[in-house]
């Protein structure tokens, strides 16, 4: 078989309960539900660290951070495998949200289309030293509409932003809005290199790796109105918050509690004891956000199709991390609980893989990379940590599952109450470790799926408890030795 055009979809901060199909009847995701009914769906994918940066370093190097080197935002990322679809022969295209450091360098990408964070204009962006203001795409666009990129002084401007909670309606031309903006950019150059259109010749034979990034659903919360009003009027599920819960919670999510409260980051004028009405609203516009974001996809599908690209193409839509959104007290992400580190991920390709399946196996979010890889027909670095999913997507009786999957943070500019945390999750248990502070969280998952009761001081969990503590610290101990390719036997190889 000819070897596939590959779509990789990400979206930004998109936790797992966003997508009709996948058991969120609240939401409205016609084209994302076409993807799951007549793809493959895995219902248990964990990114590697929950945030932007180094979860993406680790999907696009297919290392966990500590041994990417990119621990946090704005580090710089090494080689990625995108320069080895390139070297193989495939056109290799970002359009949208990558959030690669350096911004401006091409990462193995044949052309780059950047379009960044929503609001970044407060000295991120110096390398080596050296200030330095990069304008993405969007940037430009609104520049040449007369408009400045709506950063925080804008929102801090709003009467009413503590009870808006990051929830605010888009208040510019609606084309302009970002994610609007880089799904129409992507059509746009689905357009424009159309094989046999001038500028793309002798790309005809190429086959296609196009990575699309949609900055939302990142706060701040801004969907154009029109789409916030179905939301307003459902009754959606929120978990109710308890002063108990929160006062039982380690030193560590306390610190980030108040740090939260501080910063206003990303524009949230963060409230834990935030009112009903605010968190619905908060939650509304979060959906809708997504519901815009999923009528782009099923623009960019009927652009594929009618460029002649889709019937041999694999579609892979996932996001990079989640959202509290208020839930446990906290809003964003930069912690373990399921609301951050678990993510959708959805893999389209009827003409190849049997459809409407969910696979419930445990899966570590950068087993995207060698799963690519391996559609391009290339053997991932047999030193690569992540593991393809093609045996699952095959639906064969050699796919084995992972007893564990694992998530990192390091010390940043907003967890900064612990040296470095650290998750293990089972198919029932998960740990999450402070280092430096001697303490963590344990949950049951099977009896408590919200993560609500914590049990790391629970006599009757002590065995488990000691059993996860010991399985992370081997794995963190002995997984940089093997990265440097000495473990020679993939077969004996830990999961």
């Amino acid at each position: 078989m000819k070897r596939p055009n590959i779509i990789l979809i990400i979206t930004d901060q998109q936790r797992y309960e966003t997508i009709a199909a996948l058991g969120f009847p609240y939401v409205t995701t016609p084209h994302l539900d076409r993807m799951v009914n007549e793809g493959v769906a895995f219902s248990q994918c964990h990114v590697t660290s929950p945030s932007c940066g180094p979860s993406r370093a680790s999907l696009f190097t297919g290392y966990f951070p500590h041994n990417s080197g990119a621990l946090r935002n704005n580090d710089p990322w090494p080689r990625t495998w995108v320069q080895d679809l390139n070297d193989s022969g495939y056109h290799c295209v970002n359009i949208g949200k990558m959030h690669a450091d350096p911004y401006y360098k091409d990462h193995g990408f044949h052309e780059r289309f950047v379009v960044e964070n929503k609001q970044r204009r407060e000295g991120e962006f110096g390398w080596s030293g050296n200030p330095h203001i990069f304008n993405d795409e969007w940037d430009k666009a609104l520049d040449l509409n007369g408009i400045d990129r709506p950063e925080k002084s804008f929102y801090r401007e709003w009467p009413d932003k503590r009870e808006r909670q990051g929830a605010y309606e888009w208040k510019f031309p609606d084309h302009l809005h970002p994610d609007v903006f880089v799904g129409d950019l992507a059509l746009r150059w689905l357009d424009k290199s159309a094989y046999g259109n001038d500028a793309y010749e002798g790309l005809e034979d190429q086959p296609l790796f196009l990575e699309i990034g949609f900055p939302g659903p990142h706060p701040p919360f801004d969907p154009i109105e029109s789409y916030a009003k179905e939301y307003m009027e459902k009754d959606l599920p929120i978990i109710p918050l308890t002063q108990e819960e929160m006062d039982a919670q380690p030193e560590t999510l306390q610190s980030l509690r108040k740090r939260m409260t501080e910063r206003f980051a990303d524009s949230i004028d963060f409230d834990p004891h935030a009112s009903d009405e605010s968190r619905k609203r908060q939650r509304a516009y979060y959906l809708a956000n997504v519901t815009m974001i999923d009528e782009k996809v099923g623009q960019i599908f009927e652009k594929l199709d009618e460029n002649g690209l889709l019937e041999n193409s694999v579609v892979l839509f996932t996001s990079d991390h989640g959202d509290c959104m208020g839930d446990h007290g906290l809003v964003e992400k930069w912690n373990m609980y399921d609301s951050s580190v678990r993510v959708p991920l959805v893999v389209w390709s009827p003409e190849r893989y049997q459809g409407g399946r969910c696979v419930e196996a445990l899966t570590q979010w950068f087993d995207i990379g060698p799963t690519i890889l391996e559609l391009a027909g290339l053997n991932p670095p047999e030193k690569m940590e992540a593991e393809s999913l093609i045996p699952f997507l095959e639906d064969s009786a050699d796919a084995e599952e992972r007893e564990y999957v694992f998530s990192e943070h390091a010390q940043d500019l907003m967890l900064q109450d612990v040296d470095h945390s650290l998750m293990i999750r089972s198919k029932r248990f998960k740990l999450v470790e402070y280092i430096g502070k001697n303490d963590g969280q344990l949950f049951d998952l099977e009896n408590d799926p919200d993560e609500l009761k914590d049990l790391w001081d629970a006599p009757n969990y002590s065995e488990e408890k000691a059993i996860l503590r010991q399985a992370l610290s081997e794995w963190f101990v002995t997984s940089t030795t093997r990265t440097t390719g000495w473990w020679k036997n993939p077969a004996a190889k830990p999961k």
